[in-house]
């Protein structure tokens, strides 16, 4: 069985004088919701999450480095929707976080 995976592209800057491109990282759904009341989406190793509200993703969390520099710089971020991609359902529950695989089942 498959099911629809929302994801979005989030744009880091790069350091300030690097003249470096940004990075851009995915973010899936992890069906909980951020002290904005919005989605929170997180990359899949879980170190990113942010909240994202239309086209601005407002940092949560974010691991140490390039990242979580840009994040304390810029803590809303642009944030473009991806197109809904179908994945097995099994394979979906394997990458989400281990607090929203319970409220998935209902827990």
């Amino acid at each position: 069985m498959k099911s629809l995976e929302r994801r979005y592209a989030v744009t880091l800057p790069g350091p300030i004088g690097g003249h470096a491109p940004p990075d851009v990282v995915v973010v899936r759904a992890t069906g909980t919701l951020g002290p904005g009341g919005g989605p929170v989406w997180a990359s899949p190793d879980g170190g990113l999450r942010v909240e994202i509200t239309g086209e601005v993703a407002t940092v949560l969390a974010a691991p140490d480095g390039v990242v979580a520099d840009s994040a304390l710089r810029h803590p809303c971020l642009h944030a473009v929707p991806l197109p809904d991609r179908a994945v097995p359902t099994s394979d979906r529950a394997e990458r989400l976080p281990i607090a929203s695989r319970g409220a998935s089942r209902g827990a």
